[in-house]
């Protein structure tokens, strides 16, 4: 490896995060590079809500107070940069609350906010373009209930923002890995065609980014790190110029950093690993290798580029209506038809009263009871159980009929079958379905312009030639026939890790041997995964990719959400927990394998 290092820590996975990183990294005070991810999807929408409000708000607020201002004088002492996407729908705001509180401290950092990206006052052109949603194909949304319109743009920004002198960056929405890669390619001067250089920074900004996810956050063996969650440590990625990184924690911190930790992350919310696209390189990992090279350290290498996207994925919120739900416990003797026969009486009285008023149905009506034989498809763990947890929620285009349904699931109590239990204190309120629209924009439609406290400049991104190559499918080794075969839960045999993109949900399953790969993917056909979430898809259909250099699956599950996100009335709407129900998979593996 090339001897140039940098060292990049990530301190934010989402707009609400805890600020415990930043003492960590200014603790360690060898990092080149800090970077924040606070946004998602939903996040837009609230902060479009709050610009509309109040112009000199929808940003991510507490990065100016929480973060950077408590911290001013390390941050100036130490020479860290900072990279962030707090800006959010209105990163010249950011940019000047920034600059504020480094005046007001007396301080001379520079503070670079790249725009560009934001695309809601060119509703009429993106409409006029007729272009379908990308995954549903559903049609344009009525413009007047539109709240955010934003492109994905990349790291190329970022890298000329830090050329300009930026000891601060702040984007808008950039993709989430860009935070990481744009430092990459200022320190190492990659340029627009170093694919497999670009390719393995997006991997790193990818790891980081949800922070202490990569260091044992939401691990398959949480028994490891339950004692030390408390002070997990955030993770730091020391990258050099040839793409190849290390993922470690800072020093006296909790957690855990090995090869399961890091893979996890790695398969977290994508979809076909060998076409990870994003907005400066089509990516491959299908080849990465992981390597635990000492204790809390892992190298990751072999990320692969294919090519560089013409176009920037956009995406819209808009409004649908009402949402609502209350959460209620049974216990008893039929804990759950108890629960059943509750919800199912205040849904038949609030539609006999919706109807009496001429008003309409319910778009939808979610009766979900936690502990229910049939909850999981069949596959629950157990039956007949005495205690359950009954959540009624629904969507209406009228708050007044989700209000309704709320005000009838408290009214009708008292002629409920015996045993129910509720938390008490405010009921629940009516709030807005903000639903996701996605579709693709040439670049040359964005004005992308770097503003500091002198200037501004415009921003073109660098050319390049890079055709999108297709990717080399691997093929899947066969599960060669034993006649001692022992059974054993999948989680004996991987790690998992789930995930989602709007209404698709990944579920990724690492091996946590070579050899026991094939017989996972003798059992983990599509076919059979469909039949184990078939009562969450509407359309049920799955791929299925092989990723040879860990090894690992991964699947992507269509239309499996209820629309994602705050749009859905699911339980889970992020898929947070498919894994953990893949987990209990019983596979047959020969017992000499398990042995070794």
């Amino acid at each position: 490896m090339a001897k140039k290092t940098i060292k990049i820590g990530g301190a934010t996975g989402f707009w609400g995060e805890t600020d415990m990183a930043m003492s960590q990294f200014l603790r360690e005070a060898n990092l080149d590079y800090i970077v924040f991810d606070y946004l998602a999807e939903i996040t837009m929408s609230i902060m479009a809500r709050a610009r509309a409000s109040d112009p000199k708000l929808g940003y991510a607020t507490d990065f100016v107070s929480a973060i950077v201002k408590p911290n001013l004088a390390r941050i100036a002492s130490s020479g860290v940069k900072l990279i962030s996407n707090a800006g959010g729908v209105n990163p010249k705001a950011c940019g000047e609350a920034l600059r504020a509180v480094i005046s007001e401290a007396g301080l001379n950092l520079k503070v670079v906010v790249i725009t560009g990206d934001d695309l809601v006052t060119d509703l009429d052109r993106l409409e006029s373009m007729n272009a379908s949603e990308m995954f549903s194909g559903e049609p344009f949304p009525q413009k007047e209930k539109i709240a955010s319109a934003n492109a994905y743009i990349g790291a190329f920004p970022i890298a000329a923002a830090l050329a300009k002198g930026a000891d601060i960056v702040i984007t808008g929405r950039c993709v989430d890995s860009a935070v990481t890669l744009g430092a990459c390619i200022y320190e190492f001067g990659w340029s627009a065609d170093e694919l497999d250089q670009l390719a393995a920074g997006s991997a790193v900004g990818h790891l980081i980014e949800c922070g202490p996810q990569a260091t044992g956050g939401n691990f398959t063996d949480w028994e490891q790190v339950a004692d030390t969650l408390h002070e997990v440590g955030y993770p730091i990625a020391e990258v050099w110029e040839d793409g190849a990184a290390e993922i470690y924690k800072p020093a006296n911190t909790g957690g855990l950093v090995n090869r399961g930790t890091v893979a996890e992350q790695l398969l977290y919310e994508i979809g076909d690993p060998a076409a990870y696209i994003l907005p400066d390189v089509v990516c491959d990992f299908t080849q990465i290798q992981l390597e635990q090279v000492g204790e809390d350290r892992v190298r990751m290498t072999h990320a692969r580029g294919r090519g560089v996207p013409e176009t920037y994925k956009t995406s819209m919120t808009w409004a649908d209506g009402w949402r609502a739900g209350s959460t209620f416990w049974y216990v008893g003797r039929r804990a759950a038809d108890k629960a059943r026969i509750f919800a199912d009486e205040a849904v038949t009285r609030t539609r006999k009263k919706l109807q009496a008023m001429g008003a309409a149905d319910f778009d939808e009506v979610a009766i979900d009871i936690f502990g229910e034989e049939n909850f999981w498809g069949g596959h629950a763990a157990v039956s007949d159980t005495r205690e359950v947890a009954l959540k009624v929620a629904c969507k209406h285009q009228d708050a007044r009929a989700v209000s309704l349904l709320l005000r009838e699931m408290t009214g009708c109590a008292l002629g409920a079958p015996a045993g129910m239990a509720f938390f008490a204190g405010a009921r629940a309120k009516p709030s807005p379905v903000i639903r996701l629209f996605s579709l693709l924009v040439d670049k040359s439609a964005l004005s992308i312009k770097l503003i500091d406290d002198e200037s501004e400049t415009d921003f073109s991104p660098p050319a390049t030639s890079a055709d999108v190559l297709p990717a080399e499918i691997a093929q899947i080794p066969e599960a060669v026939s034993s006649e001692n075969l022992i059974e054993v839960p999948l989680e004996t045999l991987a790690w998992g890790r789930s995930g989602d993109k709007g209404d698709k949900a990944n579920i990724g399953i690492i091996a946590r041997e070579a050899a026991y790969l094939p017989w996972i993917a003798k059992v983990l056909t599509t076919d059979y995964v469909a039949d184990r979430f078939a009562h969450f898809m509407t359309t049920p259909a799955i791929d299925r990719f092989y990723m040879p250099g860990l090894p690992a699956l991964n699947f992507l599950l269509h239309n499996a959400l209820g629309g994602g996100g705050i749009a859905s009335l699911r339980n889970d709407p992020q898929a947070k927990v498919y894994a953990q129900v893949l987990l209990d998979t019983p596979i047959a593996i020969p017992q000499h394998l398990l042995e070794a």
